[in-house]
């Protein structure tokens, strides 16, 4: 006779593979698969053990303590509106995160991976159709930026990890057929050829950060042999993008001439970003212990641009995850946020499995690397995939494979 247990484990891995698959696709079926777990799980009884869990994994607690400060700081947030919805958008770090924690398995790592690659494949797809005229561009694509399911700020990171998992499956050695690596090679070129077609230029350099990690977790017994192949990648790869890509080339003589001429045009998309960051950084000279609360931002960001840059426009987040936790929430915020990270490398290296060791360490790097440009863990897609795969990759759990 099965156990209760055990059926309910069986729900929790179909609904983590789907939420897995669905990610890249819809947020509606992302969201369902999602919080069913979190209701199911709220409900299903056995709260000591559950308790128990939670309490046994570092990462789950540091992820609530992050929740609980933007809780707190609306304590001395004057904005109780947009503070409630902040506190919203961080809910995952309270429920989903720490519960997928504990029902997550590292065995069944593979079919997780696969349910995501499989969706990338899907959406790759029709970006593809997309960008050769086959089908009329929809949603946020055009056939110049083919990105339809998502904006091109999260379609070219989604690209950029999925790219990581694919190469690091190759260079690890795993056994597999000929027709496997074949298909597994296919499709690394045509994600690479992808990522240069659409417009994202953090995706594109969490790419060549992808590279650089690849090389000297591949090549960790010569780190010349890695620096020189990390380094050749990059500027063969670049080169031909620059040469064959218009939007590669537009997107990359756009971004250096905003930074050369930004103080006689700050109205561009990377000159506003420099001027984000340079008003939250003065925001946060303002309170830099506690932050201003999770819901006054916006009202004290449009107070210091209006007395250091009115010609600019407004913004409701710098653009920038550390600038945002910093004018949040300050340096107590910040230091919790690193406590994530600090954590999250911290278990990889016990992982058993080297793809695990591999994906625990590269993860975090390219988190690190993209949130300069965006707060990439208060948007759906990508902080759900920062959650996701977290959940298995730094899991306690080793136990019970999914058959």
């Amino acid at each position: 006779m099965v156990s209760f247990d055990s059926s309910l484990d069986r729900i929790y891995q179909y609904l983590l593979i789907s939420a897995f698959f669905l990610l890249p696709l819809t947020v509606l079926g992302n969201n369902l698969a999602i919080w069913s777990i979190v209701i199911i799980w709220l409900v299903s009884g056995g709260y000591s053990k559950k308790i128990k869990q939670i309490k046994n994994n570092n990462l789950a607690i540091a992820s609530i303590i992050f929740f609980l400060l933007h809780v707190a700081s609306l304590l001395w947030t004057d904005n109780l509106y947009w503070g409630v919805e902040i506190v919203r958008k961080m809910l995952p770090f309270l429920l989903v995160l720490p519960i997928f924690l504990s029902i997550s398995k590292i065995e069944n790592s593979n079919y997780y991976i696969g349910a995501f690659l499989l969706a990338i494949v899907v959406s790759q797809g029709i970006s593809y159709l997309i960008w050769f005229g086959i089908i009329e561009p929809f949603k946020y694509a055009t056939i110049d930026n083919p990105t339809p399911l998502m904006s091109h700020i999260s379609y070219n990171p989604f690209i950029a990890f999925a790219l990581y998992l694919v190469l690091n499956k190759l260079l690890l050695g795993e056994k597999m057929s000929q027709i496997e690596r074949a298909f597994y090679t296919f499709f690394a070129l045509t994600m690479t050829f992808n990522m240069f077609i659409t417009a994202g230029r953090a995706g594109q350099v969490m790419f060549f950060v992808a590279l650089i990690v690849l090389a000297f977790q591949h090549f960790k017994n010569s780190q010349i042999k890695a620096t020189l192949i990390a380094l050749l990648s990059i500027v063969v790869i670049s080169f031909i993008a620059y040469s064959f890509s218009n939007i590669f080339q537009t997107r990359v003589d756009s971004g250096l001439s905003d930074i050369l001429n930004y103080n006689s045009n700050k109205n561009t998309s990377v000159g506003m970003r420099i001027t984000f960051l340079i008003n939250s950084f003065t925001l946060f000279l303002e309170s830099p212990i506690f932050g201003v609360g999770a819901g006054d931002f916006p009202l004290e960001y449009e107070r210091i641009n209006e007395q250091y840059s009115p010609e600019v426009d407004l913004t409701v987040q710098p653009h920038n995850m550390y600038l945002l936790v910093l004018a949040q929430l300050g340096l107590i915020g910040l230091c919790s946020l690193a406590s994530i990270f600090y954590l999250q490398f911290k278990i990889a290296t016990l992982a058993k499995e080297q793809i695990i060791l591999n994906i625990g360490i590269a993860m975090p790097i390219l988190f690190l690397v993209i949130m300069w440009s965006d707060s990439y863990l208060l948007g759906h897609y990508t902080s759900n995939l920062f959650i996701l795969f977290s959940a298995f990759i730094y899991s306690n759990n080793q136990s019970n494979d999914f058959q």
